[in-house]
């Protein structure tokens, strides 16, 4: 049998202030109180306060790899921001910026010329008529603790929302928060693809 038919794979649109795990201590939402199904575990995280895409998987491989830096998976992510950035901030998100100390790897930034159809957050964000904001889509090929918001605060955009949409081939789709679904055959292959390695070159140990 095809070892990927022996898993599951599931995609789920975290809500905001849900953790990516299935207990805590301290009484807060948690990825028990929408999945219940067995020996599923993400596949990376998402802040507690970020919403989005999120992998679940049974196969230990697959999340090994899906969040293994060597693949650079793109995910993208939709961002709003306080104020509207410049052609040089945005520049400077693309190039790279300071981040304790170390410097981001390129992105794909793009400033959206109208809010995207994408669901309401609960609570929502605090409005301030006098501090405009403004939509951002960012790709990024890396994955460092908080990256997306200590970017856009590095160039002095802070973030208010942050909604992951994709992971590599996978797209988020019209899945609502707290939904999931399983992955289909056509999307665990082109989720294989892109993780595949070029020639000659061995997979990362676990």
């Amino acid at each position: 049998m095809d070892d990927s038919r022996r898993h599951r794979t599931i995609i789920f649109c975290k809500p905001y202030r849900v953790l990516c795990s299935f207990t805590d201590r301290e009484g807060r939402s948690t990825l028990a109180d929408y999945i219940d199904l067995p020996d599923v575990y993400p596949a990376g995280r998402l802040d507690y306060d970020s919403e989005g895409l999120l992998l679940l998987t049974s196969d230990g491989k697959l999340a090994h790899l899906v969040t293994h830096p060597r693949f650079k998976l793109t995910k993208q992510y939709l961002v709003q921001v306080e104020h509207i950035p410049t052609g040089a901030a945005l520049d400077e998100l693309r190039r790279g910026v300071l981040v304790k100390g170390r410097r981001t790897r390129p992105a794909d930034v793009e400033l959206l010329s109208e809010e995207p159809d994408i669901f309401p957050r609960h609570p929502p964000i605090r409005y301030r008529k006098s501090v405009p904001t403004a939509w951002l889509k960012i790709g990024l090929r890396e994955g460092r603790k908080r990256q997306v918001r200590h970017m856009t605060a590095a160039v002095g955009h802070p973030t208010l929302r942050l909604i992951r949409i994709a992971i590599g081939p996978v797209s988020l789709g019209n899945l609502q928060p707290g939904q999931w679904r399983d992955l289909t055959p056509t999307e665990l292959r082109q989720l294989w693809a892109a993780l595949r390695l070029p020639p000659g070159r061995k997979r990362p140990r676990k």
